[in-house]
């Protein structure tokens, strides 16, 4: 990354939420000037305090930042939670000039604990005063919103337009409790393209519905999960319409899938990252219903673990999905070989398909339907017996 997004400066510290003391857990995002300001949220009916605040605060167009905790999601914590929060908004406008309503917030980690306060107000005047506008100062904000992610991630795209350098740079975390629309997983990206709010806000939920919400680990859906945009037009000029527009929605579309498919990379535990390809499905419904039940499925996960050419685990998975489609015109390939045509098996190496698996971080499922012309990528991971060791321990 040659630099940021011009107008922003980031930062990350460690504030004492989290026990581990060589771990962040204090981010800060801060814009020169307001910021257009788009949101996307967990659907999930128990949501997090911060998701309450940043709905009612998103879309706008005088957004200045971002604060970000982690190793406590602020969740299930009543009304307490909601001052917490608002304590946080307040705590980081203070500390950088602006105003409470101003700032949105993301809280990432244990349910049901409250936030200790006294040292994330210490925190975000640290952090305040160490922001930076390079990729170190990047990368310090991205380690702070992680919790058991074993590593950062970062994504960032440029375009040109008119002579203009646009750019378009991203941080996510998330590696367990993953499950679409959304997963536990927080994102943000940021622009120093002009956008209208109205046009912002629809080319994140569109970028987030082909990208975070094409990802499963455990289809265990978050009370925390929130991707925002902030615009804030410091490389001067109107708002992207017609054509740039249309470029810089490819360009954010591909931050997004490049940071979503980097969180079931880091599965927690994983040893297989796999990639479900569903098509010819009769409607783009169809395909990701028939991707999910697949992606989720215990069977198929730990088919993969054991690299077990197990198809039959695949195809019925697809046929529990809710999805009306022809059993007889299925068609299955992994990684490329042919083990089930138009519904029924083919002769094939096993031990070959076996030691496809077994020997690449990545498998690819392909599933066929002869439906129609729609199609999906998923993004999942295998289930191991270290999956469930961390998570068992996660709280203890």
């Amino acid at each position: 990354m040659k630099r940021l997004p011009l107008g922003f400066r980031l930062g990350g510290v460690y504030c004492g939420i989290k026990r581990a003391t060589d771990k962040l857990d204090l981010s800060l995002i801060v814009s020169d000037r307001d910021a257009v300001a788009a949101g996307t949220y967990t659907t999930n009916l128990v949501f997090a305090a911060p998701v309450k605040w940043d709905r009612a605060r998103t879309p706008n167009a005088a957004t200045r930042g971002i604060v970000i905790n982690s190793g406590n999601a602020n969740a299930c914590t009543g009304t307490r939670g909601d001052d917490d929060c608002r304590r946080m908004a307040e705590l980081a406008a203070a500390a950088c000039g602006a105003a409470t309503e101003q700032m949105l917030v993301l809280s990432t980690g244990i349910i049901g604990e409250f936030l200790p306060l006294a040292k994330i107000e210490q925190g975000i005047r640290n952090c305040a005063a160490q922001l930076g506008d390079d990729e170190p100062a990047l990368i310090a904000a991205a380690c702070g919103m992680l919790t058991t992610d074993t590593r950062h991630k970062v994504a960032d795209r440029t375009l040109d337009v008119n002579g203009t350098t646009i750019r378009i740079a991203g941080l996510a975390k998330g590696a367990a409790m993953i499950g679409p629309r959304m997963a536990t997983m927080l994102g943000v990206v940021l622009t120093d393209a002009a956008l209208q709010p109205a046009d912002a806000q629809r080319l994140l939920a569109a970028a987030v519905d082909d990208t975070f919400n094409c990802i499963s680990v455990d289809g265990h859906m978050s009370t925390n999960d929130t991707v925002l945009l902030l615009a804030n037009g410091a490389v001067g000029g109107p708002p992207l319409a017609g054509a740039d527009l249309d470029r810089f929605e490819r360009e954010l579309r591909a931050v997004c899938g490049e940071l979503a498919r980097a969180i079931p990379a880091d599965g927690e535990g994983a040893s297989h990252l796999i990639r479900v390809e569903v098509e010819g499905c009769a409607d783009r419904a169809a395909a990701r219903a028939i991707a999910k039940s697949v992606s989720e499925s215990m069977l198929v996960k730990t088919a993969v673990c054991g690299a077990d050419p197990n198809w039959g685990r695949i195809v019925s998975a697809a046929g529990y999905a809710g999805v009306p489609f022809d059993p007889a015109r299925v068609c299955l390939w992994v990684n490329d070989l042919p083990l089930y045509r138009d519904g029924a098996p083919l002769a094939f190496d096993r031990e070959a398909a076996s030691r496809s698996i077994r020997d690449h971080r990545e498998t690819r499922l392909r599933l066929t339907f002869g439906e129609g012309s729609a199609s999906i990528v998923f993004w999942t991971t295998d289930l191991t017996a270290e999956y469930v060791h961390l998570n068992a321990d996660y709280h203890t």
